[in-house]
């Protein structure tokens, strides 16, 4: 199976950016771990700050299954959840940290509904959880 990981803004600081929140270990990192444990599947990795690279990159069309945190994007991009209603392919949205236990506005997902599921506060975990529920 192929499968596209989708990080959406600020995600690409994940190693860096608030630790307490995010974790220590860098996407790259994980990353590595994913493609030793899921060898028989290829994965493969894309992250933008800019919305609109994000859709792009989903209508390319050249995966099988997609697991994907939009990140703030989450929140408030239609235009990634139209796009999402578009995939007929399984899908799964990732949130690193339980975003129930967090700011108000972070407890709404627009782009949710046009996934398959959703897995919020597992750590980094949350990407081998998803990938390991795909079908």
């Amino acid at each position: 199976m192929r499968i596209l990981i989708i990080n959406g803004p600020n995600l690409n600081l994940l190693g860096t950016r608030e630790p307490e929140i995010y974790g220590t270990i860098s996407m790259a990192d994980y990353l590595k771990k994913l493609e030793t444990e899921f060898s028989y599947h290829e994965i493969s990795y894309y992250q933008s700050n800019i919305e609109g690279e994000i859709i792009n990159r989903l209508q390319e069309d050249n995966f099988d299954a997609l697991v994907i945190n939009p990140g703030a994007y989450t929140h408030y991009s239609y235009a990634i959840a139209d796009c999402l209603k578009n995939i007929q392919k399984p899908k799964v949205e990732v949130h690193i940290s339980n975003i129930y236990k967090r700011e108000e506005f972070r407890q709404k997902s627009v782009t949710a509904a046009n996934t398959d599921a959703v897995l919020s506060g597992f750590g980094m975990d949350g990407y081998r959880l998803a990938i390991l529920s795909l079908k």
